[in-house]
């Protein structure tokens, strides 16, 4: 397939864009997951959004963080794939994505993850590790992540 990828500033968003991040985000988090937690919250303001497209469809999404807005390090959050777009890797180029366009904006600096504890090795193959206890997130096990400069 051939994908587009492109990130953006919320401010830079188009209407049509922003719909769509909350279309994936609510897929994804409340019907799928059944968080419980507000989705949206206004750190989305200062925030770059990664958008992976197909055609017109947005089939996976991840915010891109600055040091100061979640942790004192750079952070990936809201780290969605559509379910029908599962199984093809599109989750690894995501990941991969989120951490070049990471770089790229903040420099080559450590980055810190809230992630779903059952995805600890898949965060893991990208050089994160794992520095806190299980807690609970929206009703979900979760683990802080650390991944440092290479």
């Amino acid at each position: 397939m051939n994908f587009r990828i492109e990130y953006k500033y919320f401010d830079q968003l188009s209407l049509i864009e922003l719909y769509h991040i909350w279309d994936i985000r609510d897929e994804v988090f409340l019907e799928e997951q059944k968080c419980t937690e507000k989705e949206t919250d206004f750190k989305d303001l200062q925030c770059y959004h990664l958008m992976i497209w197909d055609k017109e469809i947005l089939v996976a999404y991840a915010r891109l963080l600055a040091p100061g807005l979640s942790y004192p390090e750079a952070s990936i959050g809201r780290i969605a794939c559509r379910m029908t777009y599962r199984g093809q890797k599109i989750g690894k180029l995501l990941l991969k994505k989120s951490l070049e366009f990471s770089e790229e904006l903040f420099g080559n600096i450590p980055i810190k993850i809230s992630a779903q504890a059952h995805l600890e090795k898949f965060y893991g193959n990208f050089g994160f590790q794992k520095i806190s206890d299980i807690y609970l997130e929206s009703g979900i096990e979760h683990i802080k992540m650390l991944r440092n400069p290479a």
